[in-house]
C-alpha cells in the first residue's frame, strides 16, 4: 500500500503538460525554462489617476455572492461594474486619438503585430521633471544601451518618474518629463512604431505634449501612456514586448496588459 501511494504522490505532482514518451517518438524535455515575464502595467483601481482630460475610473460592486438558484442548485458569484475612459491605466493611444483625418484607425482596426514586437528600453532616468527631452539625450541613451531601433522595434523610455514621484501625488499627473518634438522625429526616422512611457503624455505638459501627439499623427506612429516597473527592463537588451489592447469598436485607444518577456540566462 504505501508503495502506492507513493506513485500516486508521483503522478500529482507531474506537470499537467508532461506525458510519457511514446515509442518511435521523441518528446521535449519538460525542464527547459519559460521565459521570465515583468508586468509593466499600472492596476486599474476605482478613482485611479486618470489624464485631466478623461472621465474617472469607477469600479464598484454589483453583484456581492447573492444566491442564484437553478433546480436544487445555488450559486453565488460576484460581478462589478467598471466604467473607464479609453485612456485609463496603462493604455495605448490609437491613431484616432489625435489624427482628426476621417479614416484615421481606431484601436480595433490597428494591427496585432504592433504589439507583439521586439523592443528595448531606453535609461532617461537622470531628466529632470518637466524637462523636454533632446535628439543628443536620446542619442546618448541609445548608445549606452548598446542596441539599436530596428524597424518595428517597441521603444521603452524609463524616466523613473514614477519613483520619483508618487502615483498617489496630485502632482503625478502634471509634472512629468517628456519628448522634444525633435526626439519624437527621431524615434519616427529610426523606424519605431510604437513607444511608451510612464506618465499620462509622451511629453511635458501643455504645448509640447499637443506637438508629440500631431508629430505622432503625421508620422504614422504611436506610444502608450501609464507603464510601470520599466526599470526592471533597463539593461536587459533586447526582449519582446506584448501589450494587446481590448477590442473597443470605434475608440481612441485601450488599456493594455503591458508585458516584457525575457529569455532567461
Amino acid at each position: 500500500m504505501a508503495s502506492q501511494h507513493h506513485l500516486l504522490f508521483r503522478a500529482i505532482r507531474r506537470p499537467l503538460y508532461s506525458c510519457a514518451p511514446r515509442a518511435g517518438k521523441a518528446y521535449a524535455s519538460t525542464q527547459t525554462q519559460k521565459p521570465k515575464l515583468i508586468d509593466l502595467s499600472r492596476e486599474v483601481y476605482h478613482r485611479a489617476p486618470a489624464h485631466p482630460f478623461h472621465p474617472p475610473v469607477v469600479v464598484k460592486e454589483w453583484d456581492t455572492h447573492q444566491p442564484k438558484r437553478a433546480g436544487d442548485t445555488v450559486l453565488r458569484s460576484a460581478s462589478y461594474f467598471i466604467s473607464f475612459s479609453d485612456h485609463a491605466g496603462t493604455h495605448v493611444d490609437a491613431p484616432k486619438h489625435f489624427d482628426p483625418t476621417p479614416g484615421a484607425l481606431a484601436v480595433d482596426q490597428m494591427p496585432l503585430d504592433d504589439f507583439f514586437t521586439e523592443a528595448i528600453c531606453l535609461d532617461l532616468s537622470h531628466v529632470e521633471l518637466q524637462a523636454s527631452i533632446s535628439v543628443a539625450e536620446m542619442e546618448t541613451a541609445l548608445e549606452k544601451s548598446g542596441q539599436e531601433i530596428r524597424q518595428g522595434d517597441t521603444v521603452l523610455l524609463y524616466m523613473a518618474y514614477n519613483k520619483r514621484v508618487s502615483f498617489d501625488d496630485p502632482r503625478w499627473q502634471h509634472v512629468f518629463p517628456g519628448l522634444a518634438p525633435e526626439s519624437v522625429h527621431w524615434l519616427a526616422d529610426k523606424g519605431c512604431r510604437i513607444f511608451g512611457v510612464e506618465a499620462v503624455s509622451p511629453a511635458p505638459e501643455g504645448e509640447l505634449n499637443f506637438k508629440a501627439h500631431n508629430i505622432c499623427g503625421g508620422r504614422g506612429i504611436t506610444h502608450m501612456e501609464g507603464l510601470d516597473n520599466l526599470h526592471e527592463v533597463v539593461d536587459k537588451g533586447r526582449f519582446t514586448f506584448i501589450g494587446f489592447p481590448l477590442k473597443l469598436r470605434g475608440c481612441s485607444g485601450s488599456p493594455i496588459r503591458a508585458v516584457a518577456m525575457l529569455n532567461r540566462q
